[in-house]
């Protein structure tokens, strides 16, 4: 293919290949432009744990869930909590993707050979009010195959085109310059890295071997968010409304999700919103087999585990385990430190630790639903969760509360935690075992989990006492801050197509995905609902390259 295709794509990611695959099936050329190797194809949804929001699916229906586009609807707002004048097109993209996903997402998806677990999970319930932030019903539907069975069918549809000569991949191409002239889009410029032989998401090198410069009438930006890179996620921490940046964090991605375009398409005139606007977990731990830098997994954990602060002291609700993460990390920062703690038993991280990515779940990874109830339901945790009991530095095991205690002040180098005081409020929540109604608000909150049957079957421990030798050993888990996604970002409509400072669409410029806060330049407000991030680049993906393919003439 000659240089100057119809469009240029900055990204190889899920919301690249997305576009890619719509501008090619409506016969344009286009060019994909990827910093990395041709093993990293398909970016940070690769390492995704392949979770999709759907609204009144046939999964949940069969799981007996009463789910519906107004309630979802209610959720997202009661999420987002939308109040800035430049969250127009953000409350119109997030209104249309709900509009999505309670219509044609699934059969579209499932048209291309995409397939789901029968058990819907219910991620991120909320702070308790019915309609403020959360999930009022279960809603994330892990894919078959995972992060990898979501990118499939549009690895499928682009490499079809590759062969039929109407889309080529530039590997190591790094775009550092949108051309314009008189406010017209003309490509993009940059430089050839070096070959790298470094495998999918290890660090690469960045020596320039080459410039380029490539004609193009459309550029979609597609290269993903800030969250590799922290010094740039502490630059746009949200100060005043989470408390100051951590010292301390992990990376929840590759050192490639560096956000270096959104500073690209800015100096090109893109209007950048909602850059405060982040989504990183409060579950994060070192992981004992790193494969980028400073690399963290979070934990997917079910309600039960008793969470603590730094100093001992039981976390409120909603800061209860996958119910609200921006509140949990607020708290735990304004505790003035950077961790904090899980303490569990052995019944529980069996039935109820997941651990996040297509790496981490091989059984979901491998598509079969009975190697996953198999590995659920065993003897034992998920071996992956094994081993990083037996392998990770941030867990303890130990058959007793003092020595768990002594080595949980021993890991931090701080002894921060009292005994005692740990022990009393331990035996206070397993006082509220002994009774089917209690005052205390997890402990309602797992029996309200129960009364779900996908959780009954394989994320809800049966209540029991945490300090009874027989549900033991007894496990402290330290939790790291883990970043993650990038809420805001590149200021966009519904179509994708890029506004400059004064809300005008920049003819031919597009930018999906993560980029742009998943759609319009953060579609999740705040809050996200979970399963909406590889939705969000799904969808505005398919708009942006449907878009374009139409200007294209």
């Amino acid at each position: 293919m000659a240089e100057g295709a119809d469009a240029i794509i900055i990204g190889g990611g899920l919301a690249g290949l997305v576009a890619a695959a719509e501008l090619a099936d409506a016969g344009r050329s286009v060019t994909i432009l990827e910093q990395e190797g041709p093993n990293s194809l398909g970016g940070q949804a690769f390492w995704s744990l392949g979770g999709l929001f759907f609204v009144d699916s046939p999964e949940q229906r069969r799981m007996r869930i009463k789910d519906s586009r107004e309630l979802a609807w209610q959720d997202w707002l009661g999420s987002a909590q939308f109040d800035r004048a430049e969250d127009y097109w953000p409350r119109k993209v997030a209104e249309a993707y709900v509009d999505f996903a309670a219509g044609e997402m699934r059969s579209w998806l499932y048209a291309m050979g995409m397939r789901w677990f029968p058990v819907v999970g219910w991620a991120e319930r909320g702070g308790g009010h019915a309609d403020g932030h959360g999930n009022s019903v279960p809603r994330f539907h892990i894919t078959r195959g995972t992060g990898p069975g979501v990118l499939e069918p549009f690895v499928r549809r682009v490499r079809a085109h590759v062969a039929a000569g109407r889309v080529e991949f530039k590997f190591r191409h790094r775009a550092s310059r949108l051309m314009l002239s008189n406010g017209v889009l003309q490509g993009v410029a940059g430089e050839v890295l070096a070959p790298s032989t470094v495998g999918r998401g290890e660090k690469s090198g960045r020596d320039v071997i080459a410039e380029f410069e490539m004609p193009a009438s459309a550029v979609i930006v597609a290269s993903g968010g800030i969250g590799g890179d922290l010094d740039l996620v502490r630059r746009n921490w949200p100060v005043e409304r989470l408390g100051p940046a951590p010292n301390s964090m992990i990376a929840g991605v590759p050192h490639h999700v560096d956000g270096r375009m959104i500073a690209v398409a800015e100096a090109a005139g893109a209007a950048v919103i909602n850059a405060d606007r982040m989504w990183h977990y409060t579950e994060g731990v070192k992981n004992w087999s790193p494969i980028w830098p400073n690399h963290g997994i979070r934990i997917l954990p079910g309600p039960s585990s008793m969470w603590f602060d730094a100093r001992g002291e039981r976390l409120p609700a909603p800061c209860l385990p996958g119910f609200d993460t921006l509140s949990t990390l607020r708290y735990i920062l304004a505790t003035g430190y950077d961790w904090s703690w899980f303490v569990l038993t052995q019944p529980i991280i069996k039935k109820e630790f997941a651990l996040s990515g297509s790496e981490q779940n091989p059984d979901f990874t491998a598509r079969s639903w009975r190697a996953v109830l198999k590995s659920r339901r065993g003897a034992g945790a998920p071996p992956p969760v094994e081993a990083f009991k037996e392998k990770g530095e941030d867990f303890i095991v130990r058959d007793c509360l003092r020595d768990l205690v002594e080595a949980m002040n021993a890991k931090t180098g701080e002894k921060l935690i009292d005994c005692e005081r740990l022990k009393a409020q331990i035996e206070a929540r397993d006082r509220a075992i002994d009774n089917p109604f209690s005052k205390d608000a997890q402990v309602t909150a797992i029996r309200g989990a129960r009364a779900y049957l996908g959780d009954r079957l394989v994320r809800t421990a049966a209540p029991h006492k945490i300090l009874d030798p027989d549900n033991g050993p007894l496990i402290a888990v330290r939790l790291h801050i883990l970043t993650r996604k990038t809420l805001g970002g590149l200021h966009t409509n519904l179509d994708g197509e890029a506004l400059d400072r004064s809300g005008e669409a920049i003819p031919g410029l597009y930018a999906v995905g993560e980029v742009a806060g998943f759609g319009g330049g953060g579609y999740h407000g705040y809050n996200a609902l979970e399963g909406t991030f590889l939705g969000g680049c799904i969808f505005s993906g398919r708009n942006a390259g449907r878009h374009a393919a139409s200007r294209l003439g």
